[in-house]
């Protein structure tokens, strides 16, 4: 046996530091981990609650028509001037690209077709999404944030004034309504600054129209439409949701707007691509 000079006892202390260490470190990462699910969890549950009410309500016809239409103005018709130039330059952008190749091989007339259909199934929709989610998305959540951290919310449920009724429901219409005619203004000038460019760079006026009436059906831009119903739904609930769940002051305000742009965008990337493979993934009928 080994005579003991310490050596052991130090060695023993060191390796029960770094077992209680690597347990404290897991046990550390457990909780994150469950803390995380919580709020995963907690904000599904409360966006549920929200969007369904809201659904309900408008359904019911138990909301208010001025308050709607207030805040179709504020989150449509301002929007107008951001959307418009997006979509027209990012047309612009991809008429570029393509009008060079495709008439550098011989088939120009290909460009209408091409800019025309990109725009009305994928550019005009998410850039519009992701624009009014910026614009107005924060904004919904600072405003309802900002009453919640100044118990306007209380003072409402005091008053026998549902939330969802006063703030949700008409800010979740205006985007369901308003989402898709913006989209269709994209639509327009998207399609137009393609044309532009498209006409700079070698292609004919006749062959672009004609490509595009060939290839862009009715399905095409009601599709696109469509999906912006979807993305108008996620901007609202979630600027709602992370409005009404803001605590701590401005701090907390400000984190709660930042949240609902990021959780917005990335809702809005991630059912794009479900939509698109739903709506464009087989053959694509026209009517």
């Amino acid at each position: 046996m080994l005579p003991d000079d310490g050596i052991g006892s130090s060695w023993q202390v060191e390796v029960a530091g770094v077992a209680n260490a690597f347990d404290a470190a897991v046990g550390a990462s457990e909780r994150a981990l469950l803390r995380q699910l919580s709020g995963f969890f907690g904000f599904v549950g409360e966006a549920a609650f929200i969007s369904s009410g809201a659904v309900k309500r408008i359904i019911l016809g138990d909301f208010s028509i001025r308050d709607t239409v207030g805040q179709m103005a504020s989150i449509g018709v301002n929007s107008i001037p951001i959307v418009v130039v997006t979509t027209a330059f990012s047309g612009a952008v991809l008429a570029l690209y393509t009008a060079q190749l495709l008439v550098e091989w011989g088939v120009g007339s290909l460009v209408g077709g091409g800019v025309s259909l990109s725009v009305a199934r994928e550019l005009a929709p998410v850039l519009t999404a992701i624009v009014v989610a910026a614009r107005a998305g924060s904004a919904i959540a600072a405003e309802v944030g900002t009453m919640k951290v100044t118990e306007q919310i209380d003072a409402l449920r005091s008053l026998g004034t549902s939330p969802i009724q006063y703030l949700v429901v008409p800010r979740f219409l205006a985007l369901i309504v308003m989402l898709p005619v913006l989209t269709m203004f994209g639509d327009i000038v998207g399609s137009f600054g393609g044309y532009i460019v498209a006409l700079a760079n070698g292609v004919t006026s006749m062959s672009y129209l004609n490509s595009t009436r060939d290839w862009l059906t009715v399905y095409d831009v009601v599709m696109g439409l469509l999906k912006t119903v979807f993305f108008g739904a996620f901007i609202a609930t979630v600027g709602t949701q992370q409005g009404l769940s803001a605590t701590g002051g401005a701090a907390g305000v400000g984190k709660n707007t930042m949240n609902a742009v990021v959780i917005s965008m990335i809702l809005i990337y991630i059912s794009n691509f479900f939509l698109a493979y739903i709506m464009f993934g087989g053959e694509t009928p026209g009517f």
